[in-house]
């Protein structure tokens, strides 16, 4: 009996070591979790780096130690000093032009008489036959009447307040680059400035000069001999028919084609005229400044 019960006891026990075995042998595995997240998009705040424009310092085109009157903040001052600048060009040319014109008048004279003139002033007269474009095939009295049309001077005073109009008083791109104290344009490439709102298609630049007599010249060759203000040269021609002064008021009405404003354009000069006379006489050397 007790023999039974042990091998009874065995057997179970083998059985249960049977069954248990394969799993004690077994290397336990790590628990794995896993995790959902839920991705919330987040607001990421892009920075666009400013790019600040380059500023291009243009250089002078021309030696000229030019004032710098954007920095003359006093009005009267920046006026005086404007047109002390300006003005001994505006009178060399305008003493130019008399001397011509002297001539001219003396010549008109000896042809009324029947006299000829000398190889000397025949050739002085061809080079201003040249150079206002008179018609060559006309008698030499019709060639001399149409260049006294034409050579004569402008009042100091009307150029001095286009100069400044135009300008800014001297204050301009085109005046501190080009010495264009004008705008006067040019039609070939690299003659001058390109303005900046130039339309597209277009050629045109603004002229720039090496010095402020040649500016100034540009300014009295552009009235004295363009098409456009034969209006300018009858008017000053009628004044000098009646002996009558050259007015610059008068001969203001002559620029309507100067600028595409017209009438508004010779109202701001005529306005300027009047406004700033007391600064058309020069002044000595011991006077001050005038007060505006």
């Amino acid at each position: 009996m007790q023999r039974n019960y042990l091998i009874r006891f065995i057997f179970i026990t083998a059985l249960l070591a049977a069954i248990i075995a394969p799993f004690t042998f077994l290397k336990p595995q790590p628990m794995v979790i896993v995790t959902v997240v839920e991705v919330v998009p987040t607001l990421v705040e892009v920075v666009v780096p400013v790019v600040e424009k380059v500023k291009v310092i243009e250089k002078p085109l021309h030696q000229v130690n030019l004032p710098d009157f954007a920095a003359i903040y006093d009005i009267p001052t920046k006026k005086s000093e404007f047109f002390a600048f300006i003005r001994p060009a505006i009178e060399d040319k305008n003493n130019e032009l008399s001397e011509d014109r002297t001539k001219l008048e003396f010549w008109q004279g000896q042809i009324s008489l029947g006299l000829g003139l000398t190889e000397e002033e025949q050739a002085s007269l061809d080079i201003l036959i040249k150079a206002y474009r008179i018609n060559k095939q006309a008698s030499i009295l019709q060639q001399i009447n149409d260049l006294l049309v034409r050579v004569d001077i402008i009042p100091t005073s009307l150029v001095l307040v286009q100069a400044a109009n135009e300008s800014a008083w001297g204050a301009s791109r085109f005046a501190r680059i080009g010495l264009n104290f004008f705008g006067i344009w040019c039609y070939r490439t690299g003659c001058g400035m390109v303005p900046g709102g130039r339309n597209t298609g277009a050629k045109h630049e603004v002229a720039a000069f090496q010095s402020v007599d040649a500016a100034v010249s540009g300014y009295f060759n552009n009235i004295n001999k363009h098409n456009a203000y034969h209006m300018f040269r009858t008017i000053r021609a009628e004044l000098r028919a009646q002996n009558q002064p050259l007015d610059a008021g008068i001969l203001a009405t002559g620029l309507l084609p100067y600028s595409e404003r017209g009438a508004e354009y010779v109202l701001d000069i005529t306005d300027m005229l009047r406004h700033n006379q007391r600064y058309f006489v020069q002044p000595s050397s011991q006077q001050t400044a005038l007060a505006d």
